[in-house]
């Protein structure tokens, strides 16, 4: 296996990643859609269709409310209609600016920490508690915020202190996070393709790292928090509603719920508090969570084979330092794709819990999670997925597959709304005889799922797999369980969401994030009726 597996696929998946954000706000072109937000994507999409020699006109921007098929429908038509526009229009901000409260200057760490302090108190599920809307409150000095506004999109990490239910907590790591399609039309540079400048929306991810200086230090046992900016969801519901139906259905996932997230006094809006998959998710899930834990390398490979023992070091996200054994996912993918025709199946059963991966696939296809594991874009002669982990259980000998990164979810069930994600395969199935193709409004290659030794054998067990989704559409995904999530989660943020809409002049208009908010409950509708 050549050692630039990963650097093909880093480079394939960044542009995806890039084409999806410009693309995704449910091909949401209008829908009271704000004004920037609308520009931001003409101008990104006819810079793209421009430099693959497209040519069309402005999309045609709906006023309409009502979340009926042909809405949808006639959105996604308006992505392939794009006119032309010049690469280097720079947008004006449309940030509300509010005087705050000069931050206190940085103190030292106290050496003596409250028995009731959340730096000793190991519940996350506290932080998690789909019952509670918490607030975060995030101090930066006056130079701190300055630098990384001034360059969002390189990530530099500051110092500053977060605020939770009266307790300071001093001395956290604080930056922006994103790629290069969720900085644009937030950040002043003219370039899209390297994006720079000062930061222009309101809101952009943040993370925060609880141990800045201390390696050991955890807040309510977590040592990262992730604020995801949700600006290309209208529903505001993708990453909390996904995840939920994996972790109902037994699948190891991140838990994600809604918060309240304040910048020295100001409140910034709405996010999405997504878990960090790391050392601390790994033990909150398994009996044994010292084992490896690796991000986005499949173990039967690409075209290539199986990835060498440096890829698999490469993708380590723990143990990285204690040159760990690779061996266990390695053999996986070796023994699967040595296993004769009807063999593949039997070593999966030794590697893996069917129920829980069967689990994971029936919620997959549910919810046309496009843009994860199922979707094997090509690029340069490799074929690469993403959006995933693996984890190596110790005691146990068993793999698990892990879902991350659900923001493109749910787009796909009525019909490919996305110009880059959609995957016409159903479970089990094979395009063009496992030949690269070309699909969606964009034509961005593609390659079947079954076609990799592994999926091929997940799909030997269809009777298992029909007898599962049997389960999810009787159990977390009824119609009532649902809907009563998606009940109480929006009466839970109304008041933050019309808070933001009247705080910031860029921020989701309250109209339009019901009407999103009703559009999915249509889809998850018909994903029922196709799935019975």
């Amino acid at each position: 296996m050549k050692s630039n597996l990963l650097d093909h696929a880093t480079f394939g998946q960044g542009w995806v990643k890039f084409l999806i954000l410009v693309t995704q706000a449910e091909s949401d072109w209008g829908q009271n859609a704000n004004v920037k937000q609308i520009s931001t994507g003409v101008v990104v999409l006819a810079a793209l269709a421009a430099s693959c020699g497209g040519s069309a006109t402005t999309p045609v921007v709906s006023t309409s409310m009502t979340p009926t098929k042909t809405a949808p429908a006639q959105a996604a038509a308006d992505l392939t209609t794009v006119a032309p526009q010049s690469t280097t229009t720079s947008l004006p901000s449309t940030t509300t600016t509010t005087t705050a409260t000069p931050p206190p200057t940085t103190a030292t760490p106290s050496t003596v920490v409250d028995a009731a302090s959340a730096l000793v108190r190991e519940d996350s599920n506290y932080i998690f508690d789909q019952s509670q809307l918490h607030t975060f409150e995030l101090t930066l000095s006056n130079e701190a915020l300055e630098q990384i506004d001034r360059n969002p999109a390189a990530e530099v990490w500051v110092v500053g202190s977060l605020g939770f239910e009266g307790e300071t907590i001093d001395r956290v790591g604080i930056r922006y996070k994103g790629s290069v399609g969720a900085w644009y039309g937030c950040l002043s540079g003219e370039d899209w393709a390297n994006p720079s400048g000062r930061k222009t929306c309101t809101k952009l991810s943040m993370k925060v790292k609880m141990n800045w200086d201390d390696p050991d230090r955890e807040f309510h046992g977590l040592r990262r928090l992730q604020f995801h900016s949700m600006n290309l969801d209208p529903s505001q519901l993708h990453e909390r509603l996904g995840y939920w139906l994996f972790r109902e259905m037994g699948v190891p996932a991140p838990r994600s719920v809604h918060a309240r997230l304040m910048v020295n006094g100001t409140y910034v809006g709405l996010f999405a508090l997504t878990e960090q998959i790391d050392g601390r998710f790994t033990r909150y899930n398994f009996d044994d969570g010292a084992g490896n834990l690796y991000k986005e390398i499949w173990p039967t490979g690409s075209w290539e084979g199986v990835p060498d023992e440096r890829d698999f070091r490469l993708a380590l996200k723990t143990n990285e330092g204690d040159n760990p054994s690779v061996e266990m996912l390695r053999t996986f993918g070796l023994e699967v794709t040595d296993a004769q025709p009807g063999g593949a199946p039997a070593v999966v059963k030794k590697w893996m819990n069917i129920e829980e991966v069967l689990a994971w696939a029936v919620v997959d296809r549910s919810i046309r999670n496009d843009d994860g594991p199922f979707h094997w874009y090509c690029f340069d002669g490799f074929c690469n997925n993403h959006n995933f982990y693996w984890y190596e259980d110790p005691t146990t000998s068993l793999l698990h597959l892990i879902p991350w990164d659900l923001d493109n979810a749910f787009q796909n069930i009525r019909e490919d709304r996305n110009p880059v994600t959609p995957i016409p395969d159903a479970w089990g199935e094979i395009t063009k005889d496992c030949e690269v193709f070309k699909y969606g409004q964009w034509g961005i290659p593609q390659r079947s799922a079954a076609c990799d030794p592994l999926f091929a054998a997940w799909g030997a067990f269809d009777d298992d797999y029909h007898r599962v989704l049997g389960r999810f559409l009787d159990g977390p995904f009824a119609e009532d369980q649902v809907q009563k999530q998606i009940t109480a989660w929006t009466a839970q943020i109304r008041e933050a969401t019309t808070e933001s809409a009247d705080s910031h002049d860029d921020a989701l208009p309250v109209a339009y994030w019901d009407w999103a908010v009703d559009n999915l409950l249509v889809d998850l509708d018909y994903a029922r009726e196709v799935a019975r």
